[in-house]
């Protein structure tokens, strides 16, 4: 998604082009492309796919709605499967329309996670959940703190269900280094990813993300957070920002690496 104007071919050479051996996927362009075929090139150009993004809304009422969710949910986990990776990111969902209720909408996530974790084990996949910052709660997920998502992901298997950290979302809370090493100390740090807060946000706040060393978070430091939590997996940059959308692809694909190499100190997934 950080260079969603390429072509999914276009993103293989880019990353073959540049070094970058490991690239996090979303689930549109995989379709757009073709899973199968989608597979197929990103096997053959020897990347390997960290996460496919995203599971999720899993707070519907409604049972037709519910159903729906639970069903695209194992989609979602056979894509993943199909594409070779083992963690699926789950942005869990916000409050339905008319809805208060902060509470239940949080145990309708439990209840799909008791059905979609075992169903997610037999495919090799680990579900992982993201808190998205407070300023999403309402319409998009209503897990907004680590504390949050791991409450949730601890009632399940580590081996099913862990938990995103997410710099762009968790920088602001000073309980989040704490919470990463718990979920570190039961194995649950399933994927880690960077983008950077900048200001002002744009108008419907979702595509604000900012490029690595723009805004106000440390990278290194929460780099250091994870790895004393004994995290070695992927590191994964993830930017949604209509600015850097309309530039040209492989530009900000090298820009993104040269950032994380300045920022972070090593090679970066995309």
């Amino acid at each position: 998604m950080t260079v969603k104007q390429l072509s999914m071919p276009e993103l293989v050479d880019a990353c073959r082009d540049l070094g970058v051996t490991n690239v996090g996927l979303w689930r549109e362009p995989v379709q757009s492309h073709g899973l199968e075929a989608t597979a197929k090139l990103v096997r053959d150009a020897g990347l390997t796919v960290t996460t496919l993004c995203r599971g999720g809304f899993l707070t519907a009422i409604d049972p037709a709605a519910r159903a729906a969710a639970l069903a695209d949910n194992r989609r979602a986990v056979d894509e993943a499967a199909t594409l070779g990776t083992e963690v699926l990111v789950l942005v869990s969902g916000g409050l339905p329309a008319g809805s208060k209720d902060l509470h239940g909408a949080r145990e309708r996530i439990a209840d799909a996670l008791a059905e979609l974790g075992p169903y997610a084990e037999e495919h090799g996949v680990k579900l992982a959940i993201e808190p998205l910052h407070p300023m999403y709660a309402a319409d998009r997920c209503v897990v907004s703190t680590l504390t949050q998502a791991l409450d949730l992901a601890e009632r399940f298997p580590a081996h099913q269900v862990g938990v995103t950290v997410d710099t762009y979302h968790i920088w602001w809370d000073d309980q989040a280094p704490a919470q990463i090493a718990r979920a570190g100390a039961s194995g649950r740090i399933h994927t880690f990813q960077l983008a950077d807060w900048t200001t002002p946000l744009p108008e419907g706040v979702l595509n604000g993300r900012g490029q690595i060393g723009d805004g106000a978070i440390d990278m290194r430091e929460w780099k250091g957070y994870v790895e004393a939590a004994g995290y070695t997996g992927p590191i994964e940059v993830e930017l949604f920002n209509d600015a850097l959308w309309a530039r040209d692809g492989r530009e900000v694909l090298a820009e993104t690496a040269a950032r994380f190499a300045e920022h972070v100190g090593e090679q970066a997934g995309e």
